[in-house]
């Protein structure tokens, strides 16, 4: 890859409402679990000052490690850093780890690291988040809502050549997408950090773009909500553990100074600066190169060279290149090399160059084979069901914020059969 690439690719998008608080717990022991549903909340404050809060109910069928986060804001940064960012994202697992910096030249592939990216993007996946007053930028309001990240099709066979399909959720793309509903943070940074860490530099990354200094916050609220802790950490566990992600973004600079301090017997805040890391944070370039595009590495997997794939993905839109490319891998492996007429290249070439006039369509083997694959990945009828219940629970006929007032406070993690049992005694 090229130095330049490097560079311009060692950045992360995070996207600003979600950064507010913790997606699961930190413990491994406890998100991992099947069917959990995570509890959280964070304020926030209305054109006239109120101060509010968001409820937040995060649904995780697969269950979902801190870990996770790293491909959920990379996959982002890599869909919304391209020129004319869609949707979809249509690359080999290889360019993303090599991208985000988890693999690099000489790794190879097959190893931990591809396990972990499939286990992370199958967990992501199936995540349903809800929220009953999640900022919309691009209506300047706060909105109920309820998306999930991602929906994916992967080749069956893992020692397949075909690309990775990452279908952004529409309304979490569209939340994300604008300039107003996300940040960029240096990946490199990022990746150095273990997760308590990483959530407080991504919250730090947000607030302290836009201001010198943040002069007071909770430790409870920035320890259990925001970072993930265990509620039922004692105060003195609390401090030493904030603390000591405190003094990691100090030696990394992303923060200036940083104190945990008391203001009366059991209650104590944070307080921070911004350090000289916002001074030096990468820009956009205005141009990425077409040997930088996803779509690259699987043009010269087919066997174009270089400078045949450069000028494809000038003259083609990414989408139709993905198409292609993929239903020649797709041949090529069920039905080997007797399949084409002269060679896989001039295939997918004619191929592209008829379907953009709309004289070839997609091979109905092909979408046989999506539609497998599909049903293979995708969310049983039962997990279906019980999220439309938890979404009913949640966003019924009264606000959350009421019925939360009235009701005792629930567990900020449960099972989804806990949750619908409740409801069902009630």
């Amino acid at each position: 890859m090229r130095r330049t690439a490097a560079k311009r690719n060692v950045q992360g998008v995070g996207q600003l409402s979600l950064v507010e608080h913790a997606l699961c717990p930190l413990d491994s022991r406890r998100s991992l679990v099947e069917n959990l549903v995570f509890d959280t909340s964070y304020a926030y404050s209305t054109g006239d000052a109120v101060r509010k809060t968001s409820q937040v109910r995060v649904f995780c069928p697969l269950g979902l490690s801190a870990a996770d986060e790293l491909y959920l804001w990379g996959l982002l940064a890599l869909t919304l850093l391209q020129p004319e960012p869609e949707p979809e994202l249509y690359a080999t697992p290889h360019w993303c780890l090599r991208q985000l910096g988890v693999i690099n030249q000489g790794s190879k592939r097959g190893g931990r690291q591809y396990r972990q990216f499939h286990d992370a993007i199958q967990r992501l996946s199936t995540v349903t988040y809800m929220s009953n007053a999640f900022y919309d930028q691009i209506r300047g309001e706060h909105r109920r809502v309820s998306f999930r990240f991602f929906s994916y099709s992967l080749p069956v066979d893992d020692d397949s050549d075909r690309a990775w399909r990452i279908a952004w959720d529409p309304i979490f793309f569209e939340l994300a997408k604008g300039p107003a509903g996300h940040f960029r943070f240096d990946l490199a940074v990022y990746r150095e950090l273990d997760a308590a860490s990483r959530r407080l530099f991504l919250f730090a990354s947000k607030v302290l773009s836009r201001r010198a200094n943040l002069k007071a916050l909770r430790l409870e609220h920035l320890a259990v909500d925001l970072m993930g802790f265990s509620p039922t950490l004692a105060v003195r566990e609390m401090k030493a553990k904030v603390g000591k992600c405190l003094r990691k973004l100090v030696e990394l600079h992303v923060l200036a100074d940083a104190e945990v301090f008391r203001t009366s017997p059991g209650n104590y805040f944070v307080k921070f600066a911004r350090g000289p890391y916002f001074d030096a944070r990468p820009r956009r370039a205005a141009e990425i190169s077409p040997h930088e595009t996803p779509i690259f590495e699987t043009l010269t997997a087919i066997g174009l060279d270089e400078a045949a794939a450069a000028r494809l993905i000038r003259r083609y839109p990414q989408r139709l290149l993905a198409e292609w490319a993929d239903i020649t891998q797709a041949a090529k492996e069920r039905y080997g090399a007797q399949f084409f007429r002269k060679s896989p290249m001039a295939y997918f070439v004619d191929s592209v160059s008829k379907a953009a006039t709309g004289a070839r369509t997609a091979p109905d083997w092909w979408q046989e084979l999506k539609r497998s694959e599909r049903r293979q990945h995708e969310l049983s009828s039962e997990g279906v069901a019980v999220i439309s219940r938890i979404r009913e629970e949640l966003f019924g006929p009264s606000p959350i914020h009421a019925a939360s007032e009235a009701a005792a406070p629930r567990p900020r993690l449960t099972r989804a059969a806990d949750v619908l049992a409740a409801r069902d005694s009630a």
